[in-house]
Order: C-alpha cells, then sequence, then structure tokens
C-alpha cells in the first residue's frame, strides 16, 4: 500500500515531498512535486482535451458512470490509503469513497437543457449552456477524496476539464484516485498535480484557467481571488465556519446529546460545517456539559486503521499545535476542561476530545473557526442574546436548532444567518441541495443543479419571427 498513490496521473520530474502518517507523526511515503512552471503545458493539455469533450454530453454521462464505477470497486484499495495520509477511522474512509462515487453518479445524471423565454415579444429565445473550459480545483486535507468529487465532478459534466491540486498533507489517495478513474476518462480531462506552494499560487492565477473552485481557509482564500483576478476567471470559495448550535429550553438533552457530539466530533472535528459552538439555556447548561463530557470520555481514540477507534488524530503537526493553543487560550482566561484539554500520550497527532465550560465568549475558541476536537459549550438567558451571539462571528455557514418542538425550532433557525440551517440535526447534506454560505465562509454555490450551472455560460440564441 505504501506505493499505491505513486503512479503519476500528470508526471513530476525527479523532486518529491515527504508525506506523513498523522497517527504516528512519521513519513510513510512520498509524492511528486510538480514544478509550478510546468503547469503551462498540463493547462495546455486540459484545453486541447476540451475541444473534444465538451462536444459529446452522452459520452461525457457514460465516462463519468463508468469512472464512478471503477471508485467503488477500488474502495479497498482507496480507503486504507486515504485513511494512513488523513487519519480518520477506516469506517469513515470508506464512507467517504462512496460519497465520491455518489456524487460522480449524481452530476453525471444532471440535464443541462435549453430552457426557452417568453416575454411577449415576437421573437424566439432560447437559452443553452456552455462549459467554461479548463476548470482549477484545489482541495483541503480534511475530506481529499469527497471535495474533489464537489469540484470536478460537475466541472466535468457540464464539459470542462479539471487540473486539481489536492493539499500536499493528503496528495496520495487523490493521485490514486486519478489512476482509478484514468481508464474511464479521455486523456488530459482530469489532471491531478501535487506540490508545495506556489504550485496553487500558480494555478489559480494562470491565464489558461476559466474558474477557480477553492476550499480552504479564508486568508487564502482571498490570495486564490486575487490570483484568480488577473485573467477574470470565475471563482467559487468555501472558507470555513463556525457553526452554532442553539438549544431551546424544551429540548431533552440526553435523547440529542451523541447527536450533538458526533455533529461537533466527527473527523476530529475537521469539518467546516461541524459544530463548533452550543449555546445552552442556564437551566441545563450543567447537563448540556455534562452529557457532552460524558460522550467525549467515553470515545474511543486511536489510529485509524485500528479496529474499534471511533476518532482518529488531527491531520498535521500545524493544526495539532493551533489546538492545542487556542484550548491553553481558554483555559488561562477561565474556562473549564469538563473532558480533554490535553493530548492524550499517544504518539503522532492526537488530542483528547475536548468540552469546555466556563468559556469567556470573546475567547479565539469561540470567536474564531477552531477546526478541531475542541468544544466551547455557553450559557444564555434569553434566546435572543443566543441568536445574536450565533450570528456574531464573521462566518456564517450553518447553524442547527434543537428543540422538542421543531415548529418553534424552525422559527429560531429561520433567523440565523448562514447557508444551511438543521433542526435536531447537523451537517447533513443531500447531493441535490446547494451549499453555500454568507460573510466570509465563501462564494459562489457547491451542490445540486447550482453546482452544476455554477460550471456553465448561458449562451442565447434570438431568432425573430417573421411574419
Amino acid at each position: 500500500m505504501a506505493t499505491s498513490g505513486r503512479r503519476a496521473v500528470s508526471g513530476g520530474g525527479d523532486r518529491h515531498f515527504a508525506v506523513v502518517d498523522p497517527a504516528t507523526g512519521e513519513v510513510f511515503d512520498e509524492a511528486p512535486d510538480q514544478a509550478p512552471d510546468a503547469l503551462d503545458a498540463l493547462v495546455e493539455r486540459a484545453h486541447t482535451a476540451w475541444r473534444g469533450w465538451r462536444a459529446d454530453p452522452a459520452a461525457r454521462t457514460t465516462a463519468l458512470l463508468a469512472a464512478a464505477d471503477a471508485v467503488e470497486a477500488a474502495g479497498a484499495d482507496l480507503a486504507p490509503l486515504l485513511t494512513r495520509e488523513q487519519g480518520k477511522p477506516l469506517a469513515e474512509s470508506y464512507a467517504e469513497v462512496a460519497r465520491t462515487a455518489a456524487r460522480m453518479r449524481y452530476f453525471a445524471a444532471l440535464e443541462q437543457g435549453a430552457r426557452p423565454i417568453t416575454d411577449g415579444r415576437a421573437v424566439r429565445s432560447e437559452i443553452r449552456w456552455r462549459s467554461l473550459g479548463p476548470v482549477a480545483a484545489i482541495v483541503p486535507w480534511n475530506f481529499p477524496l469527497q471535495l474533489a468529487s464537489a469540484k470536478f465532478a460537475p466541472a466535468l459534466a457540464a464539459g470542462n476539464t479539471v487540473v486539481l491540486k489536492p493539499s500536499p498533507h493528503t496528495p496520495l489517495a487523490t493521485r490514486l484516485l486519478g489512476d482509478v478513474v484514468a481508464g474511464a476518462l479521455p486523456e488530459g480531462v482530469l489532471t491531478i498535480v501535487t506540490g508545495h506552494e506556489p504550485l496553487g499560487a500558480r494555478l489559480a492565477s494562470h491565464e489558461g484557467i476559466r474558474h477557480v473552485t477553492f476550499t480552504g481557509s479564508a486568508p487564502t482564500g482571498r490570495a486564490v481571488a486575487r490570483g484568480a483576478a488577473a485573467s477574470l476567471a470565475r471563482v467559487t470559495l468555501e472558507l470555513g465556519g463556525n457553526d452554532a448550535a442553539i438549544l431551546l429550553e424544551d429540548v431533552d438533552v440526553e435523547r440529542i446529546a451523541d447527536r450533538l457530539f458526533w455533529a461537533a466530533f466527527r473527523n476530529c472535528g475537521q469539518v467546516c460545517m461541524a459544530v463548533k459552538r452550543v449555546y445552552a439555556p442556564a437551566r441545563l447548561y450543567s447537563r448540556v456539559v455534562e452529557a457532552l463530557a460524558d460522550r467525549a470520555k467515553a470515545t474511543v481514540v486511536g489510529p485509524g486503521l485500528e479496529p474499534g477507534s471511533e476518532l482518529g488524530p488531527l491531520n498535521n503537526a500545524a493544526q495539532l499545535s493551533r489546538i492545542e493553543d487556542r484550548t491553553a487560550r481558554a483555559l488561562a482566561g477561565g474556562a473549564r476542561a469538563a473532558a480533554g484539554g490535553h493530548r492524550p500520550g499517544l504518539p503522532g497527532y492526537f488530542f483528547a476530545p475536548t468540552v469546555l465550560a466556563d468559556v469567556p465568549p470573546d475567547s479565539p475558541v469561540v470567536t474564531e473557526e477552531q477546526f478541531g476536537p475542541v468544544l466551547p459549550v455557553l450559557p444564555y438567558d434569553r434566546l435572543d442574546d443566543a441568536v445574536d451571539a450565533a450570528n456574531g462571528t464573521r462566518y456564517a455557514l450553518g447553524g442547527s436548532v434543537w428543540s422538542g418542538d421543531p415548529e418553534r425550532a424552525e422559527a429560531v433557525a429561520d433567523r440565523l444567518e448562514c447557508g444551511t440551517a438543521w433542526i435536531n440535526h447537523h451537517a447533513e447534506l443531500s447531493l441535490a441541495q446547494p451549499f453555500a454560505g454568507a460573510k466570509e465562509s465563501g462564494v459562489g454555490v457547491a451542490g445540486g443543479p447550482w453546482g452544476l450551472h455554477g460550471n456553465l455560460r448561458p449562451f442565447v440564441v434570438h431568432r425573430r419571427e417573421e411574419t
């Protein structure tokens, strides 16, 4: 397995970089370090492939469905490699492979049909859809395969070609994914490039790229947007979130505690739309803290490849350092660790699932996206104050309201400033729904027909009716 991701989809010369197993902190493989000046030839190859790929929608559908079948069949190779470089439990890696294939099938089946325009004039107008050209997809390390397919599947279905760059922390499973689908896709339609900066910056600003789709931090998203502006390429940016969960007075704490816990801690909290803050009524506050802390203490933390592990390590040393710093600052500011608050004594990048009580509301662990296994729980006296606090950060990706009265919860959810609001659950998405945020959580839309049309441009044909 150590070399299963090695065969290059795009080459990479003789330069390579190390890939670390986050469960041990040790190097276990390497990946090609693509020279940025080699992108010209790769983007040109994508442009050449675009001419044929855009011309035959039926062939695209057939190819994407065959590629999805190949991904599904390769699960036993993809999932362990994904766990080895990303850290998540093996069952979650298998689920990610399945979602990758499902997303490819979903977009392959979407139709782009022309639509007539009726406005009372003696002109027959019709909107048709045209692809954009080569698309640059830049993918983070938390869901490498799933987010890769969220970018390339709609782009390819729309008739574009894609040059995709995974995070240098998780390049191997994505390269293997490229190998797996290579037999179903024409050459140059999907190209995987791996390497460190300035590779991503060069790709985002390349004059041959017509759409840049990026998932990552807000500062890097701004840099991507600046780079894409040089050629006026379209941008889609998913830049993270600081989702709040508001519990109402009538909530059944014991009934929802497990769902709420995993909505925050799945994938070691490394989920953009995870619950990152909980607001609980003062009357229920101690019960909520205790229920979440009990689940944190009972969670099995260990290497993702070990049977029984429920929570793996953080993906990389920098993220572990960030989580340690945020937690330490919260504790120094008066917060109390009801569970966790420390490294568990394992090698690698592990951090114990942490529930923080009595957290100052202005602590960075509350106001910023921590992106790790740390959950602050804050009390409120007035519901209006909880809603204001939930809306009071620079992020606006998702949020949720938890109550025994779904109608009342929905009325509260309607007041949240975010792209998706859940009632009595969190961080669950359908392939058919739009996924977008407001404020600094991003620009553009992924998912559903909206994600497809984000990779298309309208083309209008007018024909005057002769009288």
